[in-house]
């Protein structure tokens, strides 16, 4: 019955597989949710939904096939509204002396033509009282308030159930690529640094070919082959005090997603810009550094290397030996920083201060030409995405 739905979010370019289209079936058929179109919507989304950015497009869809929210428009004429549906509506709803009370205030007619006068007449929100559009008050049109006879526009439930209509426009939001990162959301995005190969011991059935022996041999012969892994090996250096505070839980959650995606992952911490010592532990970080050659030299360089900072910074912290602001450094933070581009190929930087200000940023424009062109992203989920593909080429 829901096939329907499907093809249309295969048309509107919802990316929706057939495998999470059977397991929304396989939920449906367990009982997940009950007989309610609010619980479907829900279960529907998560199940066939993988991307932000689909959000708004599924909504439309979904409106469309389940309740004809295409043929809304933009502006309701209020002379469109039936009658005859009010007058059915009301029967449903209304105890007969509260239809007495109607007519003897005017009636439907009465009713929905001082509305039409009032969305022409009122010119910004009100609160309370009891004429205008608002919420509170006693007002016939509006949310949240009290009227025998009245029209409930934009609540989403009922308070007293006593609406004649309920008139809910349908707002949708467009969700770009500037939205901020969510750990679900960089998850999506590393798992394009995926590099698969088989490797180790030969300790996982190969059904296929077992097949294909068996067939062959005339007798079970089994065929063993090593587990698919992850070949990729991701270094990442995280810039953490000072102007980073204001961006700690972004950076928590690119932490997170990044240990459960990438299972070869090495992390240092550094401030501002990184020097000789580097540390793992930031409670320690003043007794137990790790030299950054011993990092230069232990890992090979087809590790892929984000660099996780704002770049903002004293320029003389990154040209001047001296310049660090913690500790007098033998050289200068671009030195090493040059190092590590000449070590890994593969290095971008993710940076959470939006893009629009880096020019305006002398450190971020000296790191940019540091580390290359092309190599620093904003840490929004396009940003994210485009550093992914920058190091998957």
């Amino acid at each position: 019955m829901f096939l329907n739905f499907f093809n249309e979010l295969r048309d509107a370019k919802v990316p929706v597989t057939l495998k999470e289209y059977l397991s929304l079936l396989e939920a449906m058929d367990k009982g997940v949710i009950d007989m309610d179109v609010e619980d479907f919507y829900y279960l529907s989304r998560t199940a066939l939904v993988k991307d932000e950015r689909n959000l708004d497009k599924f909504d439309k869809v979904f409106g469309h096939v389940f309740k004809g929210l295409d043929s809304m428009q933009d502006a309701v004429d209020v002379q469109d509204l039936p009658e005859e549906w009010l007058r059915k509506m009301s029967e449903k709803f209304l105890t007969k002396e509260e239809m007495d009370e109607i007519e003897a205030l005017g009636g439907f007619e009465k009713l929905m033509e001082t509305l039409k006068q009032r969305l022409e007449e009122q010119k910004k929100r009100h609160e309370g009282g009891n004429k205008w559009i608002g919420t509170g008050g006693t007002s016939p049109f509006g949310a949240n308030g009290y009227n025998p006879e009245g029209v409930r526009i934009g609540q989403e439930k009922s308070r007293h159930r006593r609406a004649v209509k309920v008139w809910d426009k349908r707002e949708f939001k467009n969700l770009d690529d500037s939205v901020e990162l969510g750990t679900r959301n960089i998850k999506v995005a590393l798992k394009r640094l995926r590099k698969w190969a088989r490797e180790g011991a030969q300790d996982e059935l190969d059904l296929d070919q077992t097949i294909k022996n068996t067939a062959r041999q005339g007798y079970l012969d089994l065929e063993m082959r090593a587990e698919r892994r992850n070949t990729v090996s991701v270094l990442l250096l995280l810039d953490v005090g000072g102007s980073m505070d204001p961006h700690v839980k972004v950076c928590e959650e690119l932490f997170s997603a990044a240990r459960s995606e990438i299972k070869n992952l090495e992390y240092f911490y550094f401030h501002n810009c990184p020097y000789e010592g580097l540390w793992k532990d930031n409670r320690r970080r003043h007794n137990e550094r790790i030299p950054t050659w011993d990092v230069l030299h232990k890992y090979p360089s087809d590790y892929k290397v984000i660099i996780v900072g704002d770049a903002t910074m004293s320029p003389y912290e990154i040209t001047y030996a001296g310049g660090s602001v913690e500790h007098w450094n033998e050289e200068a933070g671009g030195i090493w920083l040059q190092r590590f581009v000449k070590q890994f190929p593969d290095l971008v930087w993710l940076n959470p201060v939006k893009s629009g200000a880096w020019e305006y940023t002398g450190s971020i424009k000296l790191i940019n030409e540091l580390i290359g062109p092309g190599r620093m992203f904003e840490m929004t989920l396009q940003g994210l995405e485009d550093a992914m593909k920058e190091l998957g080429r």
